[in-house]
This record gives C-alpha cells, structure tokens and sequence, in this order.
C-alpha cells in the first residue's frame, strides 16, 4: 500500500495528475503498450500519426509525461520508443485511493 506521507509524495501526486489530466495525453495512453518490445514499439512518428498531432507537440506531451513517471522510454530497435509504467500508474491509482481514504 502507498502512502502520502510528506509534502513531497502530494506535489508528485499533483504533478502525476496534471500530467494525465490533459485529453491528448490521455490519449496517448490508451496508445502506448505496456512493455518495450519491438514489433508493438511506439515512437514519436506512430503515435503522432495515430493521433493527428505534429510530431514536435507529441514530443511535448510525451515529456510532460515521462517527467511524471507514468511513461518510460528507451532507445530500441533504431528507435525511441515509449511505453506506460505499469508500476507508476498503479500507485497513482493508490495513492487516489489513499488520499480519498483518508479524509
């Protein structure tokens, strides 16, 4: 269980949810696959492409992202590719529960 200990573990949580908190990247997520493998790999060019976006403001929304912990990326297969943090986005999701809980 993750608890919201400090000031700091409620700015993290407040940056996590600004960052999913935009339709685009939202989007964006539903796209990423969950792990780095090469034949479902997710660069730049593909998710910009699937999501109507130039490739500069899909750069953006893919920093703003990985900056929150919730997408991950690696160079691989000629390639940057991105995929979602499982881990991260699960202790988001308790750390909601946690917050809530608490009061």
């Amino acid at each position: 269980m993750v608890t919201l200990e400090s000031n700091s573990d409620i700015g993290t949580l407040a940056k996590q949810l600004w960052a999913l908190g935009d339709p685009v990247r939202l989007e964006i997520i539903q796209i990423l696959p969950t792990r780095p493998t090469c034949h479902n790999a997710c660069n730049v060019s593909t998710i910009a492409g699937r999501i109507g976006l130039s490739q500069p403001a899909t750069s953006h929304h893919l920093r703003i992202l990985r900056q929150a912990g919730i997408v991950t990326c690696e160079k691989k297969c000629r390639d940057m590719i991105y995929w979602i943090d499982l881990e991260a986005g699960s202790a988001v999701g308790e750390r909601i529960q946690n917050l809530i809980g608490s009061s």
